[in-house]
């Protein structure tokens, strides 16, 4: 019986650590752009931070700690809920945080001249994965359905729902690794990056949420899904992922 238990408390352990957030090969495509995009300054400076890993490498850690109940008080960091029609200054603050107010400590605590070594490095780690959050749609979602969560779906003859449609499904049945994604994405003039990095996070923010109202639009409950959706809505995964990246870049540029 001992036995039992033991086992089906792994088996929900593991579940819950490989719940999809813009799937590993999206948040390591953030990370692969991001590492290209940061100057002299900031490279050295998480170079030492992060004991020589690569942003890409590190980007799925705020995912991996979900299995630890040591680190549950930082779940609400993954999102935020805004209401059709609002803004986030228009909203009431969640108790325990959320994905804007998760930025802005990892941010504090990384500049942080007084913050331990290890605590830099937790919170680097963090921030990287949580600007890539911030890019997935549905993490900027609705309260009421849990970011599209509740919507479900059909994805391939597959059940699913709004929410892992862009966390996962589309990504990973594109087929390619993340070096390989990396290199695929549309190729940009340094006036169009400069462009796609403009704004602060409230701006990020609310672009965020006003795409989650057309995705909202984009299907219906119950809704089967093949081709079509991923040919018509690629696009724009391509290009939430390289503003992930660029935006990841200015942040720890500016951080450095």
């Amino acid at each position: 019986m001992m036995k039992k238990i033991v086992l089906l408390l792994l088996v929900c352990q593991m579940s819950f650590a490989n719940t999809p957030v813009w799937s590993k090969t999206g948040h390591r495509v953030i990370g692969e752009v991001a590492q290209e995009h940061l100057n002299g300054k900031a490279r050295r400076a998480i170079k030492k931070i992060l004991n020589g890993q690569s942003l890409a490498s590190v980007s799925n850690f705020a995912d991996e700690i979900k299995a630890d109940s040591t680190f549950r008080k930082f779940s609400s960091w993954h999102y935020v809920n805004i209401p059709q029609g609002k803004t986030y200054n228009e909203i009431e603050p969640f108790k325990y945080g959320d994905l804007v107010k998760g930025i802005q400590e990892c941010m504090r605590i990384v500049k942080d001249r007084n913050s331990s070594p290890e605590d830099k490095a937790f919170y680097l780690k963090m921030l990287i994965h949580l600007v890539g959050d911030l890019h997935q749609p549905m993490h900027v979602g609705r309260l009421e359905d849990k970011g599209g969560n509740d919507i479900q779906l059909q994805w391939f003859n597959n059940g699913s729902n709004l929410h892992k449609l862009w966390d996962a499904n589309m990504i990973n049945d594109y087929g390619m690794s993340y070096t390989e994604l990396t290199a695929s994405l549309p190729q940009y003039s340094k006036k169009q990056k400069k462009a796609l990095q403009e704004g602060g996070l409230l701006d990020w923010v609310e672009e965020s949420h006003l795409l989650a109202d057309e995705v909202y639009k984009s299907v219906e409950i119950g809704e089967k899904l093949y081709y079509r959706y991923g040919y018509v809505w690629w696009g724009t995964v391509e290009l939430q992922l390289e503003k992930g990246g660029l935006r990841l870049a200015k942040v720890l540029n500016e951080l450095f």
